[in-house]
């Protein structure tokens, strides 16, 4: 293993969903939202009353960054008439980076009905943005930019368009501009020391559909976290996210559970992997639960890339981009963390049906996993320890990541569309894959095949032609030395 330094710091369109109709040459610059926006033909029901907002916290990257957590005290509106409206003033946590493309609840407020034309945020305590790669001579560098945020207040918060607020319940997406937000980008040194670092979000509208299918209308994915409170029923529970959000969360006869046969069975400290809908009330509504690991005994959750493997032993380093429990604890955000997986047992996430129907044999084990990969890792150890032991890691669960890069071809096989994906040098594959002392898995490592169905979401505007920039979001494989996608979501991409 050459680990050689780490630096550690403290914490298609949106489907509507009701017909908004006749709203004149006067609201064409506006953008309308809810359900209810109408009250007859031609006419527009006043702004009277209130709508449940569910702040919604997303990010727009490539992969230059590893992790960003952030901490906004406050966000506030100002209507067009001068008013303004608090969306919290209780401090709102979350890591941001495997957000991309994707959304997670912050919290659900009731604000006022109006047309609101700017908005305003202040910083709380905050981690650094994160990156990883390799040092001049072949070490392992995780490292935190330390440029600094220059003052509390200096967070920009973009609205594209006038927001109006309407009907009974909306989302407002809190977008962070990453490549706008850190500046350089550069991990290795000199230039990784001299970051400015000025959060810049777009904060725009999002319709939740009546059946949410994706993070444009209402739907959010892979969110992690402990099982806080069950109730007596079993019918909704409360979660403790891992990046810092909390979430009351109900279950229905149509949640799908994996790991556990029910919601019965879910107890207070489980670890628990969630799809959540948000519905029309503004409450959230699991669609997907996920248990890796059923004992709650000291039990610690790392969820981040592998970003080193021993060729010599079952050892491995994985980037704490979200983290849970108490062997951590004091250690900080984005640590590198050491496991054994000697007697791990492994898993891939169920976020995506069609795993079994890839025209290709898609598996994760001990003997073809890569660095890059994005993973769940549960141990239940009670204390930090050296190698070559390490924490024993009792689970391993490959997860759904985002990779942002260019089409260098398009084919077909089978059901499937697929996308030659030309990765940037920095990306974590083909960085990391050429670390000395591992085992070489990767014949491509700069690449990544993607394939795309009937399943997939197709958010991006620009064409996915040759040459476009795209975002792809989905399980990474590694197939005898090829890295392929099955792909859940596809957004536009974000440049070098």
């Amino acid at each position: 293993m050459n680990f050689v330094s780490s630096r550690h710091f403290s914490r298609p369109v949106p489907r509507f969903s009701c017909l908004l109709s006749a709203l004149g040459v006067a609201l064409a610059a506006t953008v309308v939202i809810g359900c209810g926006g109408s009250s007859g033909s031609g006419s527009v029901t006043p702004l009277k009353g209130s709508t449940a907002v569910v702040v919604l916290a997303s990010s727009t990257a490539n992969d230059q960054i590893s992790s960003f957590n952030l901490t906004l005290s406050s966000l506030t509106l100002t209507s067009q008439s001068g008013k303004t409206v608090t969306l919290f003033s209780t401090p709102q946590t979350a890591e941001y980076m495997h957000l991309n493309g994707s959304v997670e609840p912050l919290t659900t407020v009731s604000v006022l009905q109006d047309v609101y034309t700017s908005a305003t945020a202040t910083l709380g305590p905050s981690g650094y943005p994160t990156c990883v790669g390799l040092e001049p001579g072949g070490g392992l560098l995780t490292n935190g930019s330390i440029g600094g945020y220059r003052t509390q207040s200096d967070v920009t918060v973009n609205l594209p368009a006038p927001i109006t607020v309407t009907g009974t319940t909306m989302g407002l997406a809190l977008d962070l501009q990453v490549s706008k937000s850190v500046s350089p980008f550069s991990c290795v040194p000199p230039t990784n020391g001299a970051a400015s670092i000025t959060p810049t979000f777009n904060l725009t509208p999002v319709v939740i559909a009546a059946q949410p299918t994706n993070s444009t209308n209402g739907m959010a994915t892979g969110l992690y976290g402990l099982i806080a409170t069950v109730n007596s029923g079993g019918t909704s529970f409360s979660v403790t996210g891992a990046d810092g959000p909390k979430w009351q969360v109900s279950s229905s006869s149509s949640t799908v559970f994996q790991g556990v046969s029910s919601a019965s069975q879910l107890a207070a400290g489980m670890p628990v992997d969630m799809d959540m809908a948000i519905q029309a009330d503004g409450s959230l509504l699991a669609t997907r639960v996920a248990v890796y690991d059923t004992n709650a005994t000291s039990l610690t959750l790392v969820k981040g890339p592998v970003i080193q493997m021993a060729g010599s032993q079952p050892t491995l380093f994985v980037l704490s981009a979200e983290y849970e429990g108490p062997l951590l604890a004091g250690l900080g955000s984005s640590s590198p963390i050491a496991f054994n997986f000697g007697n791990t047992v492994f898993q891939t996430s169920g976020q995506l049906t069609n795993v079994q129907s890839l025209p290709f044999p898609a598996s994760f084990k001990a003997t073809n996993m890569v660095d890059g990969q994005n993973v769940f890792v549960s141990t239940h150890a009670l204390t930090i320890s050296g190698g070559p032991a390490y924490e024993p890691a009792t689970t391993m669960a490959l997860l759904p990541q985002t990779i942002d890069g260019t089409v260098s071809a398009v084919s077909s096989s089978g059901n499937f569309t697929t996308y030659t994906v030309t990765l940037a040098p920095y990306d974590l594959f083909p960085d990391l894959a050429v670390q000395a002392g591992q085992t070489t898995l990767l014949n491509h490592p700069n690449s990544v095949v993607v394939y795309v169905d009937s399943n997939t979401q197709m958010l991006n505007t620009t064409p996915a032609d040759v040459g476009s920039v795209l975002r792809f979001s989905g399980l990474v494989f590694n197939d005898q030395g090829t890295l392929r996608m099955d792909c859940a979501q596809i957004n536009d991409g974000v440049a070098e």
